[in-house]
């Protein structure tokens, strides 16, 4: 697919800044730069592309790693001098091998509370469970909850529901909180152990608001 990238007005080195954002999350990836050349490729191939100022040359995001971020969506800004790459990452986008490039905090002002989306936060927490499903870390609750198989998961999804239910009765909210993300873990868990991903979840209940009220 052949888009008019000649709007894009490209600085005097003929870059253009790219922010890579997960398309989920929301959470931020890294910022890299492309050229007229890469941003084609990347257009055509659904895959991230970018120019390396440092190598002069072009690379593609995961060649070598098999980290690919695959491309749902490119935002223009209004000046027409930056790009917002919406990607489904495959693995970490930094060369570190954390998720994001962008794990260390400068600063934080501590005046204020920002709590992150709670989608967000679910999706981090599928990735993690993956993660573990895929490492199986000694000591790890979660190996341990694989190891044990469905029938164990199954149980402590009961049991966390049995506990919700009996905080929620003695109208305790302090309680209520801890034993509402005990269940959201392990059901989260029981989603990874039958393959059923959280993105599923969330479409039947987008499927649902969205319905024609009557």
């Amino acid at each position: 697919m052949s888009l008019d990238v000649t709007r894009i007005r490209f600085d005097q080195n003929g870059l253009v800044p790219a922010v890579v954002q997960h398309a989920e999350t929301g959470e931020v990836l890294t910022v890299a730069y492309m050229n007229e050349e890469s941003l084609q490729k990347s257009i055509d191939t659904k895959e991230t592309w970018f120019w390396s100022r440092s190598r002069q040359e072009l690379w593609h995001k995961g060649e070598t790693s098999g980290n690919t971020q695959q491309i749902a969506e490119i935002k223009l800004d209004c000046d027409q001098d930056s790009l917002v790459v919406r990607v489904l990452p495959k693995g970490p986008a930094c060369h570190t091998g954390t998720p994001t490039c962008f794990d260390e905090t400068f600063y934080q002002n501590e005046e204020l509370q920002v709590n992150e989306d709670s989608a967000g936060m679910l999706t981090k927490l599928e990735r993690l469970i993956a993660e573990r499903d895929e490492e199986r870390p000694e000591g790890a609750y979660t190996t341990y909850l694989f190891e044990e198989g469905v029938d164990k998961i199954l149980k402590k999804v009961g049991e966390e529901a049995s506990e919700v239910i009996i905080a929620a009765k003695n109208r305790d909210s302090e309680e209520l909180k801890w034993e509402t993300a005990d269940l959201l873990y392990h059901t989260m868990v029981l989603l990874r152990e039958q393959n059923l991903p959280f993105k599923e979840v969330l479409n039947v209940l987008e499927e649902r608001h969205n319905k024609p009220k009557k």
